[in-house]
């Protein structure tokens, strides 16, 4: 997505950061997909960071792109918790079934 400030050049902000995993093979493990999440969460707000260095040190000026790429950082961030939350609670849900 690219966004256009005031007078700045545009910034690349990864829309959605769930989207860009794409598998080269036809069978995909589910290690794999999760990994492939979990990167681009990580290159999310790596990029977030950045852009907030960059705000910081007056290389860039425009604030509502940091804004908008904490706010997917944030978000997520609060997504892959969530889903990590779920996950611990399916566990924990298996593990007391009587067998």
């Amino acid at each position: 997505m690219n966004i256009t400030g005031v007078g700045t050049s545009p910034i690349n902000i990864n829309q959605n950061p769930f989207q860009k995993v794409q598998s080269s093979n036809a069978k995909t493990s589910f290690s794999n997909v999760i990994q492939g999440y979990l990167q681009n969460v990580d290159s999310t707000v790596k990029q977030s960071d950045d852009l907030t260095t960059k705000l910081a040190t007056g290389q860039i000026d425009n604030v509502q792109d940091v804004m908008i790429a904490s706010e997917k950082a944030k978000l997520a961030l609060q997504l892959t918790v969530s889903v990590r939350d779920k996950a611990v609670e399916a566990y924990q849900n298996i593990m007391q079934m009587q067998i």
